[in-house]
């Protein structure tokens, strides 16, 4: 019986210490405005996209779809704990009772990567201008936290 509970107790410690931050897939939540889920893809070390589907509570409400591109700057900050500066373009769809809107938006935020920790916790803020139906601006702000999957 000990081996079955151990051998299961030995992999996920294998595996959790390869995890990190900057590669594979990312999945979690974004508190703010919107608020819903988070996910994010690395292509490379320093870029990523990441999206959300998200509920808006501006006016009436809405459901908010977003998708960027991201620039990381890891070493911004001369520190032992991992902070990470990001910014990108992106685009975002929403649409409810008022009808549909497209825009462009501009994330930027910060990122914090725990130690052996297959996790980040963001603070994010991201401009948007909106196209259609009309033109307008606005912006998204939130915090979040993405669980790392290799």
């Amino acid at each position: 019986m000990r081996r079955l509970v151990l051998i299961p107790a030995l992999m996920f410690a294998a595996t959790s210490l390869s995890f990190s931050q900057d590669k594979g897939f990312g999945l979690g939540i974004i508190l703010g405005e919107p608020t819903g889920l988070s996910a994010k893809y690395w292509l490379t070390k320093k870029n990523a996209i990441d999206g959300g589907i998200a509920w808006s509570f501006k006016g009436s409400g809405f459901l908010h779809v977003h998708g960027d591109y991201l620039w990381h700057f890891p070493n911004v900050f001369k520190s032992s704990e991992r902070f990470v500066l990001y910014t990108g373009p992106g685009i975002r769809f929403g649409g409810g009772k008022r009808g549909g809107v497209f825009g462009i938006r501009v994330a930027g935020g910060i990122e914090y990567w725990p130690k052996g920790a297959p996790v980040d916790i963001f603070v994010e803020i991201a401009p948007i201008v909106d196209l259609a139906p009309s033109t307008r601006a606005s912006f998204n702000a939130g915090i979040g936290v993405r669980y790392f999957f290799e």
